[in-house]
C-alpha cells in the first residue's frame, strides 16, 4: 500500500486547520491509501496557543509584549482555557496522529521520514504572516532520500499575492513542489510569475467529503433555536447584524470562542468546544453569521442560513468559495439587501460544489500515481 505523508497546520488550535487536515486524510484514506499526518509541531505554530502565548519575532519587547498579553486574555478564560486544550488534543489524537508517531519540531527530522509522496497543504502554508517567514518545510524543501514527488494541495497565500520582500525566496522554495495547485484563483496569477510549472485551483479538503461523513465526527448540542457567531477579525456591522437578527427571528447567538471575540452580555460566549462540538453547533444552528472561510465552507456543507462578513486582510479566501459555490449574495453589503434567512437553492449549490471536488480529485489521483 503507497504511503503518503501530509505537511500541514494540524497542530494549531484552530478548528479550520484541524478539520482541513482530517478531510484530506480521511479522503485518502478511503481511497486505499495509507495517508499519514506528519507530526510536524514547531514552536512558531504551537507557541501562539500555549498558556503563555510565544509568537516569534526579531524584537524581544515584542515577544514579550505578545506574551504577556496573551497570558492576561488566557487568565481570564481561566479552567475553560484548558478544557478547549484538551478538546483539541483529544481530536488530533483520535483522528490525526496515530500512536507512536513522535514530534518533529525541526526542518532536519524531516529528512528520516520513510515517504515517497508528500502532500504540503492545505490552509495558508505560504502565508509569510502565518508561518512567521515562508518555511521550506510546507514547500518539501528538505532533504530526504526517500522522497520522490512533493504536490500542493489546496496551498493558500492567505490573499491574493506575496510581500514583495518574499517573492525572491517564494520562487526557489517552489522549485521543490513538483505539483502545484491552490485554494484560491486570485492568486494564481502571482504564483505563476514566480514558478513556471502548471497552477491548478482546486478547493479545500473539507469538500472532499459528504457531509455524512462529517456528521460521522460531530457531536451535536442538547439544544436547538439559536443563531452561531464565529468571528476572525473584529468588525463592528457583524456584531450590529447579528443582534438585530437574533432581536427579529427570537432566537439566543451563541458564540464559538476564537481569541477575537464580541463578548457581548446578551451572546452565550462557549469557550470549551473542541472541533467536534464546534461542528454540532454549526449543523444544529438556525443562522450563522461570520467572516471565517471554514465556517462558511460548513455552512455550505450543512446548507445552512448564513450572511458572511468580508475580512480585511484575506477576504479573497471567502470571496473564492463564494464565486465557487455561486453563493456570492450571501457576503454582507452595507447598503445591499443581504438577509440571513433568505432561501437558497442548495441542490443547484451542491452540484457545483461536487463539480469542483471532482477537480481535486483527480489532481490527487493523478499527480499520486492511483490509475498507473
Amino acid at each position: 500500500m503507497r504511503e503518503v505523508g501530509i505537511l500541514t497546520f494540524h497542530c494549531a488550535d484552530n478548528y479550520g486547520g484541524i478539520l482541513q487536515a482530517y478531510g484530506l486524510k480521511r479522503y485518502l484514506t478511503r481511497k486505499g491509501l495509507k495517508a499519514h499526518i506528519i507530526p510536524y509541531e514547531p514552536p512558531f505554530m504551537t507557541g501562539r496557543h500555549w498558556w503563555i502565548p510565544y509568537v516569534p519575532s526579531g524584537n524581544v519587547l515584542r515577544i514579550f509584549g505578545w506574551g504577556l498579553f496573551g497570558w492576561t486574555c488566557n487568565l481570564k478564560k481561566g479552567r475553560s482555557f484548558f478544557v478547549r486544550r484538551a478538546s483539541m488534543r483529544r481530536f488530533r489524537k483520535r483522528y490525526l496522529v496515530e500512536k507512536g508517531q513522535k514530534k518533529i519540531f525541526f526542518t532536519y527530522q524531516l529528512r528520516r521520514l520513510p515517504y515517497q509522496y508528500y502532500i504540503v497543504g492545505s490552509d495558508q502554508i505560504w502565508n509569510p504572516k502565518i508561518t512567521c517567514g515562508l518555511r521550506a518545510a510546507y514547500f518539501g524543501a528538505f532533504p530526504n532520500r526517500n522522497k520522490v514527488k512533493v504536490i500542493s494541495y489546496a496551498a493558500s497565500l492567505g490573499s491574493r499575492s506575496l510581500p514583495t520582500e518574499y517573492e525572491k525566496e517564494f520562487s526557489k522554495l517552489i522549485k521543490h513542489v513538483d505539483a502545484v495547485s491552490v485554494r484560491e484563483e486570485a492568486a494564481i496569477p502571482c504564483i505563476r510569475q514566480l514558478y513556471s510549472g502548471e497552477v491548478l485551483m482546486v478547493p479545500d479538503p473539507v469538500f472532499l467529503l459528504k457531509r455524512k461523513e462529517w456528521e460521522k465526527i460531530e457531536r451535536l448540542p442538547d439544544r436547538e433555536g439559536y443563531i452561531v457567531v464565529f468571528i476572525t477579525e473584529k468588525n463592528d456591522e457583524l456584531f450590529e447584524y447579528a443582534k438585530e437578527l437574533s432581536k427579529s427571528r427570537g432566537l439566543p447567538v451563541v458564540e464559538i470562542e476564537s481569541g477575537i471575540n464580541i463578548l457581548d452580555e446578551d451572546f452565550e460566549l462557549v469557550y470549551t468546544a473542541g472541533p467536534s462540538e464546534f461542528l454540532g453547533l454549526i449543523h444544529k444552528a438556525d443562522y450563522v453569521i461570520t467572516n471565517s472561510f471554514h465556517v462558511t465552507a460548513f455552512s455550505i456543507i450543512y446548507q445552512k442560513k448564513f450572511t458572511v462578513f468580508a475580512h480585511t486582510a484575506a477576504g479573497e479566501r471567502i470571496s473564492n468559495i463564494l464565486r465557487l459555490s455561486g453563493l456570492e449574495s450571501r457576503l454582507y453589503e452595507k447598503n445591499g439587501n443581504t438577509e440571513a434567512g433568505e432561501d437558497i437553492d442548495w441542490s443547484k449549490v451542491e452540484k457545483r460544489m461536487e463539480d469542483s471536488a471532482k477537480l481535486g480529485e483527480e489532481f490527487l489521483m493523478k499527480n499520486l500515481n492511483i490509475f498507473g
